[in-house]
């Protein structure tokens, strides 16, 4: 199987100015064509940095993917130290230039000398037009690998890759197949489900790995099966799916890439039921989640952000004596927050939060990271209290996504 790496070229990845999405959708085109990724490196905009990739890589890998550092300006050295590399020198490229000129043109610029430097390009390189932006694309060969330079625009580079650079590949380099299956599981942590799993690992077939990639409660399952026979990997994949589910059945709220929010809202719509939410700690976080997906109004009826006391009284109804009782942050509140909101939104079912998001305001009885959820459905009330870490942020994520699946684990047994 072909192998690939893939270098990102410029100091603003390097301290944090810019995220690299590049890698991950190139990462992504690639394993579809049955190239497997072996390293993404990011490195500075230096000569010997640059030199020292390549030379590295060319050794390891047999298609290189770089972008970056194309750009008119003197930080943009990529050019200059490919043709290093290659023993070659610039040369200046008509077709190229014509292309900026035409661009530039357009959109009522004029050429000066740094934009007219965009047509040098390496002698020894196949040039590839960019009709969105102004620096063209380079092809190298060499022992039989391929070596491509592209923009770190991700437009330009998207552009380049599916015009160019995937076609290329597709023709020459495609070897076997990748096929990659998300479960998505919710409720067991990742070393208890790596415990309960372990046994399944060990009858993987030698075609497939499973990773275990954990975010805010989530886990994602990736099966993941490489072979030349695509109709034997798929049956291998549904296979062990199957034996997940009957593992694991009660943790798995989804396929692929389906978020918590998505799968609530899945099963609202097909059983004609509606949602509603009464957020305290959580600032209206579940209603940001449920609301990045498109139709939700379907099912989701709207929310009110209660983080004041008196608010929740006078919007919800709650019992100024409860309040003094229990306190803000108890089940019994939680409770009383899901069962004013069912009513002033008129839903199936509703949230109540309330908790200790952090870094300060906890207590003995109720440290930071202490959080009381409660879900109002036709057949009553059901309420929990958890504790989690004491990072804010988290903390804030973690409630959202378990007030979800107490939603979807309700809504399932009715």
């Amino acid at each position: 199987m072909y192998k690939a790496d893939i270098i990102t070229i410029g100091d603003e990845i390097l301290i944090g100015q810019v995220i690299d999405t590049n890698s991950a959708w190139m990462s992504a085109e690639l394993n579809k064509l049955g190239i497997g990724v072996s390293r993404i490196i990011s490195i500075q905009d230096n000569e010997d940095e640059i030199l020292r990739a390549v030379d590295n890589s060319f050794n390891n890998a047999d298609v290189i993917l770089i972008t970056g550092g194309l750009g008119p300006t003197s930080d943009d050295i990529t050019k200059p130290a490919l043709a290093k590399y290659f023993n070659t020198r610039l040369v200046f490229n008509a077709d190229v230039f014509l292309e900026v000129s035409n661009r530039l043109s357009i959109r009522g610029l004029p050429m000066n000398e740094k934009n007219r430097h965009q047509a040098d390009v390496p002698e020894s390189c196949t040039v590839l037009m960019n009709k969105a932006g102004t620096a063209p694309g380079m092809l190298f060969r060499k022992d039989g690998k391929v070596i491509i330079s592209m923009p770190g625009v991700p437009s330009e580079m998207k552009y380049l890759m599916n015009e160019h650079v995937l076609p290329l590949l597709s023709g020459s380099f495609k070897s076997g197949f990748i096929i990659h299956k998300n479960i998505m599981t919710y409720g067991i942590g990742e070393s208890l489900l790596a415990e309960r799993l372990e046994n399944f690992e060990k009858e993987l077939p030698n075609e497939i790995r499973l990773a275990y990639l954990p975010s805010f409660g989530i886990v994602k399952l990736r099966l993941t099966a490489r072979g030349d026979d695509e109709a034997k990997l798929k049956g291998l994949i549904d296979q062990q799916v199957r034996k997940l589910y009957s593992i694991v059945a009660e943790a798995i709220y989804g396929e692929d890439e389906v978020t918590l929010e998505e799968a609530v809202g899945n099963l609202l719509l097909e059983r004609n039921l509606t949602l509603s939410t009464a957020e305290s700690c959580t600032g209206g976080k579940i209603a940001s989640m449920i609301t990045s997906i498109p139709g939700c109004s379907a099912w989701y009826n709207g929310s009110v952000v209660t983080y004041g006391n008196a608010i929740k009284i006078e919007v919800l109804g709650c019992n100024p004596e409860t309040m003094e009782r229990y306190g803000a942050v108890s089940e019994e509140i939680a409770r009383e927050m899901a069962i004013g909101a069912k009513e002033v939104f008129g839903t199936s079912f509703s949230i109540g939060i309330s908790g200790i998001a952090g870094p300060s305001g906890g207590s003995e009885e109720k440290p930071v990271g202490t959080v009381c959820i409660a879900v109002a459905s036709p057949h009553g009330v059901v309420s929990e209290r958890f504790r989690f870490g004491d990072n804010r942020i988290i903390n804030i994520s973690r409630f959202a996504t378990t007030a979800l699946n107490m939603v979807r684990k309700q809504i399932i047994n009715m």
